[in-house]
């Protein structure tokens, strides 16, 4: 009896360690092949005013667009209650003041999580016979996000922000790459996503 639990703590313990690894392999890729859209995952926004860890991925989708990986930005991203905007309005609006022409971008405005914001995305793509993307998230949520593309019915990579609080102390990044095992493994485990903000959840 022994010998079987500390088999399945052996086999629990391999596969979490295994799931970080591979989220902090991922975190370090950044793949930008020439796509149908660029689609950045929201985050929180204050009265329209996209928040620090928003910003620092709408202004990497700038430059990948800027880059000429996609010719359309994609954001995405719901409300709170109580919100008079949407994370993906706000996002769109902060690409169209930073020089991105209206009809480069498109707004998702549905989402409380990441899972129901990538579905909302590939209908959005079926829709428009659309297929790849390039993600922009931060470093450790982007196998999550990826997969849930994936599953969403999209062929996707991630090119994951360099900046913002996200990444800025190894403390933060141990804490959120902990956060992100737990959320993938689950996600794997019962197809369901966490609670959290577009982008987090």
């Amino acid at each position: 009896m022994n010998r079987v639990f500390g088999a399945v703590v052996l086999a629990v313990l391999l596969l979490v360690a295994s799931t970080a690894a591979a989220i902090w392999w991922t975190a370090r890729q950044d793949a930008r092949p020439s796509s149908d859209a660029i689609v950045v995952l929201g985050s929180a926004q204050y009265n329209g005013v996209p928040s620090s860890i928003f910003a620092a991925r709408l202004e990497h989708a700038l430059s990948l667009w800027e880059d000429g990986v996609a010719p359309v930005v994609v954001t995405v991203g719901g409300k709170a209650a109580g919100d008079q905007f949407t994370e993906a309005d706000a996002g769109r609006a902060y690409l169209e003041e930073a020089g991105i022409p209206g009809d480069s971008l498109l707004a998702v405005p549905e989402g409380v999580d990441t899972l129901e914001s990538m579905r909302a995305v590939g209908a959005a793509y079926a829709e428009r016979g659309w297929s790849t993307a390039v993600l922009v998230t931060d470093p450790w949520h982007a196998m999550r996000a990826e997969r849930m593309a994936e599953d969403a019915g999209m062929e996707v990579t991630s090119s994951p922000t360099r900046q913002g609080p996200a990444v800025q102390t190894r403390t933060t990044q141990f804490r959120y790459i902990l956060r992100e095992t737990a959320a993938y493994l689950l996600y794997r485990a019962t197809g369901e996503s966490v609670a959290g903000a577009p982008g987090v959840g």
